[in-house]
Protein backbone atom coordinates (compact mmCIF):
# COMPACT_ATOMS: atom_id res chain seq x y z
CA UNK A 1 0.00 0.00 0.00
CA UNK A 2 1.73 2.74 -0.94
CA UNK A 3 0.97 6.41 0.12
CA UNK A 4 0.15 8.99 -2.95
CA UNK A 5 -0.72 12.72 -2.31
CA UNK A 6 -2.62 11.78 0.71
CA UNK A 7 -4.09 8.26 -0.08
CA UNK A 8 -3.80 4.33 0.45
CA UNK A 9 -4.52 1.90 -2.20
CA UNK A 10 -6.48 -0.93 -0.71
CA UNK A 11 -8.35 -4.06 -2.18
CA UNK A 12 -11.17 -2.40 -1.99
CA UNK A 13 -10.00 0.99 -3.78
CA UNK A 14 -8.16 4.42 -2.69
CA UNK A 15 -8.98 5.34 0.89
CA UNK A 16 -7.43 9.05 1.55
CA UNK A 17 -5.76 10.07 4.48
CA UNK A 18 -4.53 13.37 5.97
CA UNK A 19 -5.52 16.72 4.70
CA UNK A 20 -7.55 14.99 1.61
CA UNK A 21 -9.25 12.92 3.91
CA UNK A 22 -10.32 16.19 6.56
CA UNK A 23 -11.07 17.81 2.81
CA UNK A 24 -13.67 15.79 1.82
CA UNK A 25 -15.07 14.44 5.19
CA UNK A 26 -15.70 17.82 5.72
CA UNK A 27 -17.22 18.34 2.17
CA UNK A 28 -19.89 15.51 2.95
CA UNK A 29 -20.79 16.20 6.55
CA UNK A 30 -23.93 16.70 6.22
CA UNK A 31 -24.46 13.43 5.12
CA UNK A 32 -24.59 9.87 7.41
CA UNK A 33 -21.05 8.77 9.16
CA UNK A 34 -21.25 5.43 7.02
CA UNK A 35 -21.87 7.14 2.96
CA UNK A 36 -18.62 9.58 4.57
CA UNK A 37 -16.34 6.74 5.13
CA UNK A 38 -17.34 4.52 1.97
CA UNK A 39 -16.95 8.15 -0.45
CA UNK A 40 -13.07 7.88 1.44
CA UNK A 41 -12.61 5.09 0.11
CA UNK A 42 -13.10 3.30 3.71
CA UNK A 43 -14.50 -0.18 1.77
CA UNK A 44 -12.82 -3.84 1.66
CA UNK A 45 -12.57 -5.91 -1.13
CA UNK A 46 -15.44 -7.64 0.30
CA UNK A 47 -17.67 -4.29 0.32
CA UNK A 48 -17.82 -3.87 3.98
CA UNK A 49 -17.25 -0.85 5.57
CA UNK A 50 -14.33 -0.38 7.59
CA UNK A 51 -15.37 1.89 10.21
CA UNK A 52 -12.54 1.41 12.58
CA UNK A 53 -9.88 2.24 10.02
CA UNK A 54 -11.77 5.26 8.91
CA UNK A 55 -11.94 7.09 11.88
CA UNK A 56 -8.32 6.00 13.12
CA UNK A 57 -7.56 8.09 10.08
CA UNK A 58 -9.27 10.82 11.16
CA UNK A 59 -7.95 11.27 13.97
CA UNK A 60 -4.44 10.45 12.81
CA UNK A 61 -5.27 13.41 9.99
CA UNK A 62 -6.34 15.76 12.84
CA UNK A 63 -2.61 15.17 14.12
CA UNK A 64 -3.14 12.42 17.37
CA UNK A 65 -0.73 9.71 17.48
CA UNK A 66 -2.70 6.61 17.69
CA UNK A 67 -0.49 3.96 19.57
CA UNK A 68 0.29 0.67 17.28
CA UNK A 69 -1.75 2.49 14.56
CA UNK A 70 -0.96 1.22 10.93
CA UNK A 71 -2.41 4.78 9.35
CA UNK A 72 -5.95 3.10 8.46
CA UNK A 73 -4.46 1.49 5.56
CA UNK A 74 -5.15 -2.28 6.88
CA UNK A 75 -2.48 -4.86 6.78
CA UNK A 76 0.11 -2.81 8.10
CA UNK A 77 2.69 -3.93 10.90
CA UNK A 78 0.28 -4.17 14.04
CA UNK A 79 -2.62 -5.12 12.47
CA UNK A 80 -4.20 -8.55 12.47
CA UNK A 81 -7.75 -7.85 10.82
CA UNK A 82 -10.66 -8.68 11.68
CA UNK A 83 -10.47 -11.11 14.75
CA UNK A 84 -13.03 -13.64 15.67
CA UNK A 85 -14.33 -12.88 19.23
CA UNK A 86 -15.60 -16.11 20.47
CA UNK A 87 -18.85 -14.98 20.48
CA UNK A 88 -22.36 -15.65 18.91
CA UNK A 89 -25.62 -15.20 19.50
CA UNK A 90 -29.36 -16.50 18.95
CA UNK A 91 -30.90 -14.84 15.90
CA UNK A 92 -34.43 -13.82 16.14
CA UNK A 93 -35.17 -16.84 13.92
CA UNK A 94 -33.75 -18.74 16.48
CA UNK A 95 -30.85 -19.74 15.02
CA UNK A 96 -27.01 -20.11 16.43
CA UNK A 97 -24.05 -18.59 13.68
CA UNK A 98 -20.89 -20.77 14.15
CA UNK A 99 -18.99 -18.38 11.19
CA UNK A 100 -16.09 -18.71 8.52
CA UNK A 101 -13.56 -17.98 11.16
CA UNK A 102 -13.90 -21.07 13.59
CA UNK A 103 -15.20 -23.49 11.04
CA UNK A 104 -11.79 -22.88 9.15
CA UNK A 105 -9.87 -22.79 12.39
CA UNK A 106 -11.33 -25.83 12.82
CA UNK A 107 -10.50 -27.27 9.13
CA UNK A 108 -14.08 -28.09 8.69
CA UNK A 109 -15.39 -28.86 5.22
CA UNK A 110 -18.70 -27.63 3.88
CA UNK A 111 -21.41 -31.27 3.68
CA UNK A 112 -19.43 -32.38 6.55
CA UNK A 113 -22.09 -33.54 9.43
CA UNK A 114 -22.29 -33.17 13.01
CA UNK A 115 -24.43 -34.67 16.35
CA UNK A 116 -25.57 -32.32 18.38
CA UNK A 117 -25.25 -32.78 22.37
CA UNK A 118 -27.21 -30.96 24.63
CA UNK A 119 -25.47 -30.39 27.74
CA UNK A 120 -28.45 -28.39 29.46
CA UNK A 121 -26.75 -28.96 33.35
CA UNK A 122 -24.15 -26.64 32.08
CA UNK A 123 -25.76 -25.17 29.66
CA UNK A 124 -23.31 -26.12 26.64
CA UNK A 125 -23.89 -27.63 22.88
CA UNK A 126 -21.33 -29.73 22.00
CA UNK A 127 -21.03 -30.81 17.99
CA UNK A 128 -19.36 -34.01 17.49
CA UNK A 129 -18.60 -35.65 13.45
CA UNK A 130 -20.07 -37.88 12.62
CA UNK A 131 -18.28 -40.00 9.86
CA UNK A 132 -19.14 -40.48 6.57
CA UNK A 133 -21.05 -43.86 7.15
CA UNK A 134 -22.71 -43.28 10.74
CA UNK A 135 -26.41 -43.15 11.42
CA UNK A 136 -28.16 -41.29 13.39
CA UNK A 137 -29.36 -44.58 15.63
CA UNK A 138 -28.55 -43.42 18.81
Amino acid sequence: MAMQSGAFESAGGTMLVGQALLERARALSNRPEDQIARACGYVGPSGRLLKKSFYRALVEAKGYAIPGGNHGGGGGSGSKGRQAEFRTRVHGNGNLLIGHAYTRRMGLEPGQEFRIELHKETGSIWLSPIEPDADFAD
